[in-house]
């Protein structure tokens, strides 16, 4: 075996350079594979992984006290198909008076009254303070935004004690916004009993109505109130990283099979071309066996370091991707569970490097069977077939004869040339589908951006102390347009109803004064004209079963209105409802507005117009409106996948270039011989692979626009989201024709350099190597 390993090895330094593109290409494909898998994986799993540690409730289940006693609940919680429960636990709602400290809760909560954080269902994470376990303590549930201080700050209840702040915890589950001891609970004023159902069979909707019904049965009619399944939950939390899943997992199955293919070309061409090699081993005495050891020792080294160094950079790459997509109040369990799972890069280390060995293991087994004078006669003897027929004929169309004898080249080997135009068909899908999406996802983010450009919130906080504005509202709007730069200024109220008959709650938003033009982010039907009109989001359509044109009636304590749904727009939010000034102050007559948006004069600045309102009212918020976060992380990821696969694409091309420069050294001495100048050379070589990227453009234009139309609608609808119809009319023809230059630029750029390198070969070279 030292033999072996010292002929694989010096003929790894003696072909340094193929031995570096296999590195390369290797390194490159596995990058591509761990990012695109492992942003696929981080779409869905997380939720799933932080639910299992902390032991979430696959039911939470509300039961009247009136009707069902606690005992009853505990034997019906042992009932065949539960794995395990938690409660009975009392449950009270808690109306928060306005101005006081909540902690951003808002202004009605929920408490349960628990002994601890911990228990077979619900595990809590208790990451600041302590645990209640006294009256008049209280533990809030809450994820970040927090400082040192607040611990200790006391809640003051209209109808009931006084609570003070002595911890913060984490619930996947949202089971309650706050929880107290369950001495402490009676003085809230319970009003329901929580049970927390884990069950045996979870994985859908019915499985969990079937496991619930198991439970109640035999209880007393109207004992169970209300339950919330953990799919529900997961629907919720994990949209942004659904949204994602349909584009990356685009991307994930670009990345492996151009993956594969290249790495199958290029190592597969190693072999291939080394047969002279193969066949003077043999003639000294190497035995087929050692000789199949050798090449896959030759391709295996740098493929299996190429695929470690590939595996880190990817996990490295994909971590700022994972800190953008969980964000939000959950976004530090999942940045404790999301990260690349074990199987991706287990993958990476073991798959890819099989990959290789596979591509050596063929053609190194066609050299097997060959004897000594055969191997060295296919690995130095000239190829003609297709290629010369195709050239022969092509030598009569006109064309630079540099052109001509390179349009016929890929013919000479066609399974090399059919592998790689398929990774440059790829490449060019991985463009266009990057194009649409990018400018889908830059309309998006442009959407209603005109609208204004700084909102000034009524209200602050400085010091751990909310601040109010020292002017009244309409002194206030007329002071904010008063101020240099403004244009318009629109005031916002929001306000929280019911909707009558389905027990769901509602973002009711307001606007006054002067009302923007918001017709980009207008899906259907129109803006409101009249009192009683509603302009709905497209998530909160789709959540609640309606559709532009029906009736809907909202509620705010003992106020009841009949409103009319005349227009939809573009929202992910499935709360939102927007109204006008007169509908809101008929629901609520002392609503006051949160924020005024103002629209800025063309070239005023927005941070100097911050300051202005700030140093106008301390008691203001002035935020100029910034970038669309989410646009940029789409188009950012996206651009980078693209050019990680164009990358391995071209060097698919570049190492095809080297290999048939390899194969045609006798050729191109002879070209050479009879006048064929360097650069003549150079244009056949790129002619040859230019053939290949606009047939790769042909073909990878259309695949690109299949795999938009197969994804972006998913990507809206994972956030039940309608885009307006301009948002995806994206395929014009300045942009098709652009497109069709991709798999050109492609082959150009992946030839260049091995055909400048073949052109500088001198007859004296190509002699002395035969």
């Amino acid at each position: 075996m030292r033999a072996v390993w010292g002929v694989a090895r010096a003929a790894m330094l003696r072909r340094g350079l193929q031995t570096l593109v296999i590195g390369l290409v290797t390194l490159t494909s596995t990058v591509a594979m761990v990012v695109a898998l492992g942003l696929v994986d981080a779409a869905s799993a997380p939720f799933d992984r932080a639910f299992g540690q902390q032991r979430g409730p696959h039911v939470i289940a509300a039961f009247d006290p009136a009707v069902i006693s606690d005992a009853q609940l505990a034997r019906a919680a042992r009932r065949p198909g539960v794995e395990a429960a938690a409660g009975p636990f009392a449950q009270a709602t808690v109306e928060i008076p306005e101005g006081a400290h909540n902690f951003g809760l808002g202004d009605e909560i929920t408490v349960v009254g628990r002994p601890g954080p911990g228990g077979p269902v619900d595990r809590l994470d208790l990451w600041a303070g302590h645990w209640a376990t006294r009256p008049g303590e209280v533990v809030l549930n809450r994820q970040s935004d927090w400082t040192a201080d607040d611990l200790g700050k006391q809640i003051r209840l209209p109808s009931g004690p006084t609570l003070t702040v002595v911890g913060f915890a984490f619930d996947l589950s949202r089971t309650a916004d706050a929880w107290v001891a369950p001495d402490q609970i009676t003085a809230l004023h319970p009003h329901t009993t929580q049970m927390l159902l884990r069950f045996t069979g979870a994985s859908s909707g019915a499985e969990l109505r079937s496991g619930l019904a198991t439970v109640t049965e035999g209880l007393p009619d109207q004992a169970l109130t209300g339950s919330q399944s953990y799919l529900t939950l997961k629907h919720q939390i994990g949209s942004s990283a659904r949204a994602y899943a349909p584009y990356l997992l685009a991307f994930g199955i670009l990345g492996v099979v151009v993956s594969v293919l290249i790495v199958a070309n290029v190592v597969s061409g190693a072999v291939i071309s080394g047969f002279r090699h193969i066949g003077i081993l043999k003639a000294i005495g190497f035995t087929p066996g050692q000789v199949v050891v050798v090449y896959l020792a030759m391709t295996s080294v740098p493929a299996i370091l190429g695929c470690a160094l590939g595996t880190v950079v990817g996990n490295l790459a994909a971590r700022p991707l994972f800190q953008f997509v969980f964000t939000g109040p959950d976004a530090g369990v999942f940045h404790d569970t999301a990260g690349i799972p074990a199987w991706v890069n287990l993958l990476a280390l073991l798959g890819m490097p099989l990959v290789c060995a596979l591509a050596a293991l063929v053609p190194a087994a066609r050299a097997h069977r060959l004897s000594a004078a055969r191997a060295i006669s296919a690995g130095t003897a000239p190829r003609a077939g297709r290629a010369l027929g195709a050239q022969r004929r092509l030598a009569g169309s006109g064309l630079p004869r540099s052109m001509s004898l390179g349009l016929g080249l890929p013919l000479a080997r066609p399974g090399r040339s059919a592998l790689t135009l398929a990774a440059v068909v790829l490449g060019v899908t991985s463009v266009t589908f990057a194009t649409g999406l990018a400018t889908t996802m830059t309309r998006f983010g442009d959407a209603g951006r005109d609208a204004y450009q700084v909102t000034v919130y009524a209200g602050t906080i400085k010091h751990g102390r909310e601040i109010e504005p020292v002017h009244g509202d309409l002194e206030l709007q007329s002071l904010l347009r008063s101020l240099p730069g403004a244009s318009q200024v629109t005031a916002r109220a929001d306000m929280e109803v019911r909707i009558a008959g389905s027990g769901r709650k509602a973002m009711l938003e307001g606007r006054r004064g002067d009302l923007p033009r918001l017709d980009s982010v207008l899906t259907e039907g129109r803006w409101t004209r009249r009192p009683g009109e509603v302009v709905a989001g497209s998530a909160f359509l789709r959540q609640n079963g309606l559709r532009v044109g029906d009736h809907l009636r909202l509620e705010n304590g003992d106020r009841q209105r009949e409103m009319t749904i005349v227009g939809e727009y573009m929202e992910s939010n499935g709360r939102m409802v927007v109204t006008d000034w007169a509908t809101v102050t008929a629901m609520s007559p002392r609503e006051k507005p949160i924020a005024y948006h103002v629209k800025l004069r063309e070239g005023a600045d927005p941070a100097a117009y911050a300051r202005a309102a700030r140093a106008a009212d301390a008691g203001t918020n002035p935020v100029p409106r910034g970038p669309n976060t989410t646009t940029q992380t789409i188009v950012g990821s996206a651009s980078v996948l693209t050019l990680l696969l164009a990358v391995v694409a071209s060097l698919g091309v570049f190492n095809t270039v080297l290999l048939n420069t390899r194969d045609r050294r006798r050729d191109l001495g002879m070209l050479k011989s009879i006048g064929m100048t360097p650069r003549q050379v150079t244009v056949m070589m790129v002619t040859s692979m230019a053939v290949l990227g606009a047939a790769g453009s042909l073909l990878g234009i259309p695949l690109g626009m299949l795999a938009y139309e197969l994804v972006v609608p998913r990507m809206a609808g994972a956030v039940d989201m309608t885009l307006p119809g301009y948002m995806t009319d994206v395929w014009q023809g300045p942009a098709l024709a652009g497109l069709a230059l991709a798999g050109l630029v492609i082959g150009v750029l992946g030839a260049a350099v091995p055909a400048r390198r073949a052109a500088r070969l001198t007859v004296a070279q190509v002699l002395h190597n035969e």
